[in-house]
Order: C-alpha cells, then structure tokens, then sequence
C-alpha cells in the first residue's frame, strides 16, 4: 500500500501556527454559513417584487373567503437566492466528491446529456399532445427501445415503467399474465437472499410466494438449495446478475435452462447492468425479463433530473404480455402509439402501467449517452467500472476484511470484521468519512454478510481520485485499530450538523415547521 498523503497546511507569518478557533459569534465557519430556515428568515410583508394592489376580481375557489394567509415567508429576491445557494453548498454530490454507493451506479453525468434534455422539442412537450407534433420524442423512444433490445438480445422493449420497482413489476406481470395464458396459476417465486430488497416486496405484491435462496460460502446462490427448491409449482426465479455482493452468478445458464425446464420464468433484476453492459447480453444467458435502470448504467445518478426510468426488456416468450402503450414505425415512416386491446387472437397483456410513456429527461440523457460513447465505448465503460472496482479491492482487502476471496465485478463487498474488537462500528467508520470529504459506500448491505460495506466506485472516477478514497479509508481504519474510539463515535464533525439521534429521528420525526408561537400553545 502506498504511503498516506496529507495535504500540508499554509504557514502564517513569522511560522507560527494559531491556536484552532472552535467558535464564531456568528455561528458561521468561512464557507460553511450556519443557514436558518426560509421560515425563520420571514419578514411579514417583505416580497421580491412590487406589485399594487390586486383589482377586485371575483374569487375563484367556490366564493369561499379566505381565513387567513397563506403562511409563506417574505424575504426579497437576493434573500432566497442566498438561502438556497447556501443550502446547495452544504450537499455532497456526484459534481462534488466521489459517490461510491455499492450497488447505485453514481456515475458522472456527461453535460451533453443535460443540454440535450433541456432541448425546447423535449422539455416542453405536454403528454396529450397530438400524435403529429411528437414525431421527433417517439422517434428517440423508438431508437432508444432498439438500442436497449440490441445491447440485451432481447427482442420485446415495455418503455413506460418508471423506476426499478416498477419495471420489477412490469416483468413480474408479464410472467403471471404468460402463466395465466397458458392456463396455471403457479406462485411459488425463488428469490436469491442476495438480491434487492423491492425483488421479493415486487413479488409478494403480486400475489406470488416468496421462497427464498440461500448463498453458498462463495457469495453466489447455492445450487443445491436452488434445485431443491424447483417443482411444478415455481413460477420463476428473481435473480441478481452481477449480484448484491458483486459477483457474477457463473451458474447463470444451468439456472436459466432448469427454471425452464420446470415451466417457469427468469426474471433477472437490471441493476448492475453497467458491470456486463457491451459484454454480455443477458437474452443469451436464457433471461425472460429484465428491467433497466436508465438513471443508473446509461447516466444521469439517482434524483438528478426528476424521477427514474425502468425500461423492461421481454423474450420471444414474455413479449406479447408487454404493457401498452407501445410506439411502432407505420409503414409511411410515421411513429404511432399502439393502445388498447390486442387483437387477431393475440394473448392479452397486461394494460397499462402508467398515466402516459414513461419519463422524456431519461429517455433523452440515455439515448445521448449510449450515442456519444458508441457501442465500443458502452464496453470500454463496462471494462473500466470492472477494473475500477477490482483495483480498490485489491488495495483494500488486507486493510479491511473483504467478504469473498478473489475478483469481483463493479463493486468491491467488505465486512466489519476489521473493526472487531476496536469499539468502532461500521455505522461509525462511515460517519468518519464524511470527514474525509467521501460519502459513505453503502452500509450493512447485502445481508449475506455481517456489517457490510459496498463500494462502487464506477468507470468515470479517475485513478488520482480512487487512491485518494483508498488512502482515506485505510488511514481510517488504522485509526479505528490504534483505539480513536470517541472520534469515531463523534463523526462527523466537520459538517453543518452532527450526527443524529438516527433511531429517535425514526419513531419522532419533526416532518412540519411551526411558528415558535404556535409550538408555545401547542405545549401549554
């Protein structure tokens, strides 16, 4: 491991160096503003424009008089813009600091895509407008669905579900309604005891039974179990690949061909598409259905933007039972919305999902993405989030306790082991990082093992960077084992507010703000 570098600190005149200030009358540390609420900077009247009084106009709301005011803050224009500019300064944020959240795919998120989103054509579209005067966004719906079919061997494309969990839904319904068609009613579901947590909640929801699938010692499912488990009553399988603990199930295809052989279906949950994304395509692995996470492989990292996008991609077998509405190129080269029914003896699918197509930000940034890097380089991007990964387990491993021995995929799984003994926690270690200038990796997930810490530092962060997060969690966790016990259990200190009462915030949260007043008569 290389040596630990510290950044040195700027001498001051005549070389000595002042005593730490820990207090300021203003509460305020440079940078770091201590910033009320926009309800307690409120100035009764106070208004960032200056208007006369309103002309009498009849009221709009049933005649019904207003009781009072409406409870706004009054602050003027260069106030809010202050306020929420402080606000912004306080978050971490994949512009900011390395995301190395395991399993989330923060990566960067290329700004063509963002200019390309805010386009007039597509940012201004109102969902019942005419067919004819959407060409353009159903053509890139269209172009992108063949993209997602391309890259996945799979030959039907549902676009409208929204984020993860509905796209688990969407496959889910299209296994059930296949099943229906063919006359059974099977509801046993097998669902690895690595996978996401929404992968049985999806499944339950539907009605199906959740029987779960232990791991075996090396992280993947144990097969034995799995076979074990198969009958005519199994109805499919929900699987990870790569899975939770970033290992890729190479039993994959004896899985898919027994889950067939017993008359039941692959779902395979999409998440971590970017590990395999220009490698493998799941529809040769012998997946049935598979939902994709735009916001995560194909850019644009969790919240940023508005709501995700789940693209569902169906086989031969699942595709009649897709969701509508679907878009399809008419034989004058005009996109139209298919709806509605099936019909000339087609099975029934399984209607609609959505209020309207899915959400027009992702399907552009993706599409935007997907063409900038090319095919070659949705691979390349694959390769590098891989290698990145395996580069901070390989640094790592003897200074933490990884969980699995040999590579992973797109993330790294550790454990809390190394903290044994030391009274550090591994809730504490991540507080310590925010410290550090890194949000935390993602903590005690997967279950599989015992205090978990997932790092999935993803292909757009640099070399220079990934030793800077290295560095940082090994000088950590030397601290932890040469006994900084109450650091650890004060972190993190260096931010606007410390660490909460997480349990207390949990069963009593504050989700409202009142007027000091108002809390005063409440209490009395």
């Amino acid at each position: 491991m290389s040596e630990i570098r510290a950044r040195p600190t700027r001498p001051v005149e005549g070389g000595m160096t002042p005593a730490p200030l820990t207090e300021t009358a203003t509460g305020d540390r440079a940078l770091v503003v201590e910033e009320p609420l926009i309800f307690e900077q409120d100035t009764p009247g106070k208004c960032g424009v200056d208007l006369g009084p309103p002309a009498d106009t009849p009221l709009r709301i049933g005649g019904v008089a207003p009781r009072g005011t409406i409870g706004l803050p009054g602050l003027s224009e260069p106030e809010v813009v202050r306020h929420y500019t402080r606000l912004s300064q306080k978050n971490m944020g994949i512009d900011t600091t390395m995301y190395p959240l395991g399993s989330c795919t923060m990566k960067h998120n290329p700004r063509l895509n963002e200019k390309m989103a805010r386009l007039p054509g597509f940012a201004d579209l109102h969902p019942l407008q005419p067919v004819a005067t959407v060409q353009g966004a159903l053509e890139l719906i269209h172009v992108l669905a063949h993209w997602l079919s391309t890259l996945t061997g799979m030959p039907g494309v549902a676009m409208t579900p929204g984020a993860g969990a509905q796209g688990e839904q969407c496959g889910m319904m299209a296994i059930r309604a296949a099943l229906e068609h063919r006359g059974e009613t099977r509801r046993r579901v097998l669902v690895p005891e690595s996978a996401h947590g929404t992968n049985p909640a999806t499944a339950a929801s539907l009605g199906f039974m959740v029987d779960s699938l232990p791991a075996a010692e090396d992280g993947r499912v144990d097969m034995a179990a799995f076979r074990a488990k198969l009958g005519p009553d199994v109805a499919g399988i929900m699987l990870t690949n790569p899975n939770t603990c970033g290992l890729f199930e190479r039993d994959i295809v004896t899985i898919a061909d027994a889950v067939h052989e017993a008359g039941g279906y692959f779902y395979c949950d999409g998440a971590n598409f970017n590990a395999i994304v220009g490698r493998v395509r799941p529809g040769d692995l012998g997946i049935d259905a598979m939902h994709i996470n735009l916001h995560k492989t194909f850019s644009t990292p969790h919240g940023g933007g508005g709501p995700g996008a789940g693209p569902v991609v169906l086989s031969e077998a699942l595709a009649p039972f897709a969701p509508v509405p679907r878009v399809v190129r008419q034989a004058d080269g005009s996109f139209a919305l298919v709806e509605g029914e099936p019909q000339d003896g087609a099975p029934a699918g399984i209607g609609r999902m959505k209020a309207f197509h899915g959400q027009m930000g992702m399907f552009v940034r993706a599409l935007a993405f997907m063409l900038s890097h090319g095919a070659d380089g949705l691979r390349q991007a694959a390769d590098d989030a891989v290698l990145n990964a395996n580069y901070v387990l390989a640094r790592l491993k003897d200074v933490l306790s990884a969980s699995f021995e040999g590579p992973c995929m797109h993330e790294a799984l550790f454990d809390d082991r190394f903290l044994k003994d030391t009274g550090v926690t591994a809730l504490d270690f991540a507080k310590a990082m925010i410290d550090e200038g890194f949000h935390p990796m993602t903590m005690y997930f997967p279950l599989v093992v015992h205090g978990a810490l997932l790092v999935e530092p993803t292909e757009s962060e640099s070399r220079e960077t990934l030793d800077r997060f290295i560095d940082a969690v090994a000088s950590l966790a030397a601290r932890a084992r040469n006994g900084s016990v109450s650091g650890f259990q004060a972190a993190p200190q260096f931010t606007p507010r410390r660490r909460l009462d997480e349990t207390r915030a949990a069963r009593q949260p504050v989700l409202r703000w009142r007027p000091p007043v108002a809390s005063a008569e409440a209490a009395e």
